[in-house]
This record gives C-alpha cells, sequence and structure tokens, in this order.
C-alpha cells in the first residue's frame, strides 16, 4: 500500500468512501449489505487501507452507522475515521454541537480523526460564516478539545468561491476534498482548484477519482490506446495514475461498492506508478473526447455586449457538464445564481454569437440549456426529497 504523510501521519494513500456502499437491493434507497461491508472493511485494513470516510446524510443517515458498527471490532488506534458537518443542507437553523454529538454516538467513536464542514459552494458558504451558527468556532473548540483531530473542507464550488473560503478561514484549515478527475481538470476548473490549494499550502483529499464510474469504462478505441502503452492496466487504474503524480494529493477517497471492486483499487494502490507527461496528455485529449462539449474557450468576448450582462462562459461551461452527465452538482451550482443570472434570461438577441470566435449558437444553447434545467428537480427539491426518504427510514 501507498502511504502519503500528513503532519507526520501515515496515511493510506487509497480511502474507503462510503457514499455508495453495496446494497441488498438494486433500488437507490435499498438495504445496504452490512454483510459485505464488513468483509470490505477487514480486506482494507488487511491490506493496509487505513482511511474510512463517511457523511451524515448519506445513504439517508445510515452510513455513519454501518461503517461505525463495522469498524467497532478493530482497535481504535488501527484507523483514521473522517464524517462531515451538513451545513451545506437547508435548514431552518443550524446546531454543530447537536449534530455532532450525535454522528460520534452512531459511529460508536469518543473523536474523529478527520472533520470536514460537508460542500462548501456558493450558497452554503452563507451558512458556514453566519455568526449566529458558529460552526466554524465550534467545530475549531472541538479540535482544541481534542474530539477532532484535523480539521478541513469540502467543496465542489468555484475556483472564486474556493478562494473566498479560504480568504476568510485558510487559517484554520488544515485539508480541503474537491472533485478530481483527469475529466473534471477543465470541465470543473479542478485544475485551477488544485492550484490554488497547492499555492495555498493546503493539501489536497480527492473525491470522485473515477467520476462516479464514468472513467472506469472507455470507449473501445480510447481504451485500446491505454492497453498498448501499459499492457495489463486496468481503466479504472488509470484515473488513479493520474492523481499519483500529484505530489499534493494527500488522499484518494474511492466510493467502493463491491468486495471486487476493493482488491482491484487495493492491488492498483500496491506502487506509486504516476502517467508520464506523454500519458497525462492522452487522458486529456480522451477527456476531450467524452465531454461532446461546446467549444467555448472563455475569451469572454460575447459578455460585452449582452444586454442581461449573463456570464455566457460561465453558463456554457454548466451546460457542458450537464452534457456530460446530469449530476446534482449543477442544481447546486445554478441555484447559487440570481435568476435574472441564469440561462433562461437570455432573449435570444444574438449579440454574443456575433462577436464569438468560435461561431457559438449562444441563444441556441442557452434556450436548450434551460428546457434541459426545466426538467431538473432544484437543489432544494432534492434536499426535501432526500429528508423525507430520511425520515421514512427512521419510521420504519
Amino acid at each position: 500500500m501507498i502511504y502519503s504523510d500528513f503532519q507526520g501521519t501515515n496515511l493510506s494513500l487509497l480511502g474507503f468512501g462510503t457514499m455508495r456502499l453495496p446494497l441488498i437491493s438494486d433500488e437507490p434507497e435499498g438495504a445496504v449489505d452490512e454483510a459485505q461491508v464488513g468483509e470490505m472493511v477487514k480486506y482494507a485494513l488487511e491490506h493496509g487501507v487505513n482511511y474510512f470516510d463517511t457523511a451524515y446524510p448519506y445513504h439517508g443517515g445510515e452510513s455513519e452507522r454501518i461503517i461505525g458498527r463495522a469498524l467497532k471490532p478493530y482497535p481504535r488506534e488501527s484507523f483514521y475515521l473522517a464524517t462531515k458537518y451538513p451545513g451545506h443542507q437547508i435548514s431552518k437553523s443550524y446546531e454543530p454541537s447537536v449534530i455532532f454529538e450525535e454522528q460520534l454516538e452512531k459511529c460508536q467513536v469518543e473523536f474523529f480523526d478527520f472533520y470536514l464542514l460537508h460542500n462548501v459552494h456558493e450558497n452554503s458558504i452563507r451558512t458556514y460564516t453566519d455568526p449566529r451558527w458558529g460552526i466554524v468556532d465550534y467545530f475549531v473548540e472541538q479540535r482544541r478539545l481534542g474530539r477532532i483531530r484535523h480539521l478541513g473542507f469540502s467543496s465542489h464550488g468555484t475556483p472564486d468561491n474556493l478562494k473566498e473560503f479560504l480568504d476568510r478561514y485558510g487559517d484554520v484549515m488544515e485539508f480541503c476534498q474537491i472533485q478530481l478527475n483527469y475529466l473534471d481538470w477543465t470541465l470543473q476548473e479542478a485544475g485551477e482548484k488544485y492550484k490554488l490549494l497547492e499555492e495555498r499550502g493546503i493539501p489536497v483529499w480527492v473525491m470522485e477519482p473515477v467520476r462516479g464510474g464514468k472513467l472506469a469504462k472507455l470507449p473501445e478505441a480510447d481504451e485500446k490506446r491505454l492497453w498498448e502503452l501499459r499492457p495489463g492496466e486496468g481503466v479504472p487504474a488509470w484515473a488513479f495514475r493520474f492523481l499519483q503524480g500529484l505530489s499534493n494529493v494527500k488522499m484518494i477517497l474511492s466510493g467502493m461498492s463491491s468486495l471486487s471492486q476493493m482488491q482491484e483499487n487495493v492491488r492498483t494502490f500496491e506502487e506509486r506508478r504516476p502517467v508520464s507527461d506523454a500519458e497525462r496528455e492522452l487522458l486529456f485529449e480522451i477527456a476531450e473526447g467524452m465531454k461532446n462539449s461546446i467549444p467555448c474557450t472563455a475569451c469572454r468576448y460575447c459578455c460585452e455586449g449582452c444586454p442581461k450582462g449573463l456570464d455566457i462562459p460561465t453558463l456554457l461551461a454548466l451546460y457542458n457538464d450537464l452534457r456530460f452527465a446530469s449530476t446534482v452538482n449543477i442544481g447546486m451550482r445554478l441555484d447559487a445564481l440570481p435568476e435574472e443570472k441564469r440561462p433562461e434570461a437570455c432573449i435570444g438577441c444574438g449579440a454574443c454569437t456575433k462577436v464569438c470566435p468560435q461561431k457559438i449558437d449562444v441563444p441556441g444553447a442557452m434556450e436548450a440549456f434551460a428546457k434541459t434545467l426545466s426538467e431538473m428537480p432544484s437543489w432544494e427539491e432534492i434536499c426535501r426529497r432526500r429528508e423525507e426518504a430520511a425520515q421514512k427510514k427512521k419510521d420504519r
């Protein structure tokens, strides 16, 4: 197992993310297969994986309990446990002490090795910085008391949002977890976020290294090209090898949902084999082919004459992301924009297309984007549905 040094602590570079635990049923709200989770935890510990990541809302609130039960038989010093405070969830009020005490009880531990503010983004930053709730101050104090060993945060926000939070709290945050892979390096500006964190001296934790499975299976022609370069190297391993070459990455979380996935990933992390510069460029080329994206170069010529003052490059980037995979992240990022700055605000005047060097039909793209969004649930609706599902489980 490859290990990384974090403040003198040896962390397995591969971490077990528990957002996608194996299910007994194929239904999204199916019961978790706890027997298989137990086997996975046992295999992980026996093969050097020592980091386990969960969060308050995972699996309708059950993930913390399940991983707590799975880890209970093992010595507390044999693993590092991380969970997160759900300040990104919409609520009338926020009581960090209540949630934190509940999490300790659910996980059956007296302290958390790593604790994160969950998903700081354009909307939730207002919650995390609101003096009424005192969220950051509370968890800084818990760290001082030893009930949290290391404090950090996760983020799906833009680079500007990340910078805003770091400007305010960077001196008390020890690490940051971002969505990072060779596709999102440009698609979600992960490369810019990585560089910003590196400049600030903040170690990077990685989530979605294979993009929810999207990078575990590629077009046949692309898989052949990779196989010719490294015979025997599996497609998912390429995503991990890409990350192994980034010196500021200290933790790579994989949401493994079967013992076979755990075994395959452990093999990949037996040795560090980062991609070469040429291989890295090939991965970026493959990523571009996967996007089927609108070829916006963010020159911003279109913005100067837009009568509605829309940030057209940002909207096109979001639309490209949505075209690749419809994810919750899109809803969160769009809901962070004022209504008058969303794609439906476009009046179709065409001033943007006239000055676009790429000749992009921007009004057409905005219309299609708005139509797709109208058929998707809002972030608030997603949160409401999750809360209802969690309540149903508690009522059973």
